[in-house]
């Protein structure tokens, strides 16, 4: 084929597909006409053809796919840290598809058919080996989806407790309340209840206070509401209540009742320490006894003379 004829094999291959109907066909004998040997022309051809698709298929999906990714993540009220691995994956997943389909357009199709069959196997074989890690995996898109905790907030299972640091598609990091920093595989925490007690606005706490039976359980109760009332953190909407709640061995168990705003573990444990304390005082203050608990011991003892025991002289 002469440089010339290229315009003349340009036409038929560009409608029929060149020989065996692929874009590579066609490159090929475009690189023919140009004067490329065609033990050269053909596997460029393919090479040229592959690399093509791939760049023209990943930017189109790059333009339309990943954004529209992106739209539906927000319009799912996702944060920033749970749409950015998403969006990773997505690429990923893009990437893949437009190799694929570049491997077919290139006219790869025997060495596609064989690749699937290696990555069939290889996937198998790999999911066996990492059950727990593709486990941890999915239980991370859960909770990206399901957002039972986000980052920065407090949250309990099991016998641990800590603020969220981090959220990944594996593991999250939680720093415990002794500044220990707990890295905790995804399924542990979708597996168990996680309590959350921020994950709302408002907070209710509960604390007992015991008092002596023979107090005044009205004076004591009222006591209780007005420390409530009066700390500027405990919220009068809802109101404080107070309820008996307990006839102990030693003392009668008041249970208050208190809501806080926009709680942190900080603002739990000192607002709730300043209540206490608040109400100590005053329960001093009124001759209110808050009693430990204590044990009568009643009977006696008998010692006999033991033979060969030496009872001590008289002075």
């Amino acid at each position: 084929m002469t440089p010339g004829s290229a315009s003349l094999v340009a036409w038929p291959v560009l409608q029929t597909g060149g020989e065996t109907g692929t874009p590579a066909t066609f490159v090929a004998d475009l690189l023919e006409g140009i004067g490329v040997p065609p033990t050269f022309a053909d596997p460029a051809g393919a090479a040229i053809t592959f690399l093509v698709v791939l760049a023209v298929f990943v930017a189109a999906a790059r333009a339309l796919v990943v954004p529209l990714v992106s739209r539906i993540l927000d319009a799912q009220g996702l944060d920033t840290h749970a749409k950015r691995p998403l969006k990773k994956l997505t690429t990923v997943i893009v990437v893949f598809v437009g190799i694929a389909v570049a491997f077919g357009f290139a006219g790869y199709g025997d060495f596609l058919q064989s690749l699937a069959t290696i990555a069939a196997a290889a996937t198998l074989a790999i999911g066996f080996a990492m059950q727990d890690v593709i486990k941890n995996f999915v239980a991370g898109i859960f909770i990206f989806t399901d957002k039972p905790f986000r980052i920065g907030d407090w949250i309990e299972w099991d016998d641990h407790a800590g603020v969220v640091e981090d959220i990944s598609l594996r593991v999250s990091r939680i720093r415990t309340f002794d500044n220990e920093l707990l890295t905790v595989p995804n399924s542990n925490l979708t597996d168990d209840v996680i309590k959350n007690p921020v994950a709302n606005e408002q907070l209710r706490l509960k604390f007992v206070f015991g008092i002596g039976y023979e107090d005044d359980i009205d004076q004591a109760t009222e006591i209780i509401v007005e420390e409530a009332e009066n700390h500027p953190d405990i919220l009068d909407d809802p109101a404080p209540t107070v309820r008996l709640t307990e006839l102990a061995d030693s003392y009668v168990g008041l249970q208050s009742r208190i809501w806080i705003d926009n709680p942190s573990r900080a603002d739990f444990v000192k607002i709730r320490g300043d209540y206490v304390t608040a109400v100590k005082q005053r329960f001093d203050d009124a001759g209110i006894n808050i009693p430990y608990p204590q044990r009568d011991i009643t009977g006696g003892i008998e010692l006999d003379n033991v033979e060969g025991v030496v009872e001590p002289a008289d002075d």
